[in-house]
């Protein structure tokens, strides 16, 4: 069960599940055993999945039928976050800086603004 939702997961982010794998660090032989075994990976390695596909445990574990939308009271909000959630470049982005500081949060916006003369 978990590995179908992971195939279907990676396929609809144009990746293969040895790729998604390699990204998130996780041994071949692991994805492997998803597929050949039915293991399903537990703790760590199913919160990295989860949250790379933006996605609950619970709907990689196949208890969810369908994918909860991230926002749903706000249309132009939620249009932005599925793109931060399928486009291959903003999701590597938001990758690289999810353990950003404040700080460094503050210098990026200066840069951009300053790149769009707003500085």
């Amino acid at each position: 069960m978990f590995y179908d939702v992971y195939v279907e997961l990676c396929h609809n982010n144009g990746k293969s599940p040895s790729a998604v794998a390699q990204e998130l660090g996780i041994n071949k032989s692991n994805v492997s055993n998803w597929k050949n075994n039915g293991y399903t990976p537990r703790g760590a390695v199913l919160n990295k999945i989860a949250e790379y596909f933006g996605v609950s445990v619970d709907y990689l574990l196949g208890k969810e039928q369908k994918e909860k939308p991230l926002v749903n009271d706000d249309e132009e909000l939620t249009e932005y976050l599925e793109q931060l959630r399928t486009r291959p470049e903003l999701k590597m982005m938001f990758q690289l800086t999810k353990d950003a500081t404040k700080e460094d949060v503050e210098k990026a916006v200066k840069v951009i603004e300053a790149m769009l003369g707003k500085d």
